[in-house]
C-alpha cells in the first residue's frame, strides 16, 4: 500500500487508463458525492466487501478512499492479504478530496 495525496492521486489516475477506483464508504456517505469512476464497496459489509473485491483484477492499480483515510488503510491491507499487487490509499479521504477539488 502506498499513501498518496489528492494531487498525486489525480496525476496517477489520469495517466492510468486501467485504474480501479474503490470507495469503501457507506451508502449514506456516498450520497454526499463520489470521485469520478469509483465503485462503491462498503468495507463495513465484512464478507460482502471481501466478496466484492474478489471480483477485481489484482494486477491493476487499485485506488482506495473513504471519508477520512482510515477505513481505506484497512481496505488496502485486506486487499494486499488477498493478493492485490498495487493499492493506493488517498490521504485524508473524500474530505481532503472535496477541499482540493
Amino acid at each position: 500500500m502506498t499513501d498518496i495525496t489528492v494531487a498525486e492521486w489525480k496525476e496517477k489516475v489520469s495517466n492510468d487508463p486501467e485504474a480501479v477506483i474503490i470507495d469503501v464508504r457507506t451508502d449514506e456517505e456516498v450520497e454526499e458525492g463520489m470521485i469520478e469512476n469509483a465503485q462503491q464497496m462498503d468495507i463495513f459489509k465484512g464478507q460482502g466487501f471481501l466478496d466484492a473485491i474478489s471480483t477485481l483484477d489484482k494486477t491493476k492499480n487499485t485506488y482506495v478512499y473513504c471519508r477520512s483515510g482510515k477505513r481505506s488503510v484497512q481496505a488496502c491491507m485486506l486487499m494486499e492479504q488477498q493478493g492485490f499487487e498495487n493499492t493506493y490509499n488517498l490521504l485524508g479521504g473524500y474530505m481532503e478530496w472535496e477541499e482540493n477539488a
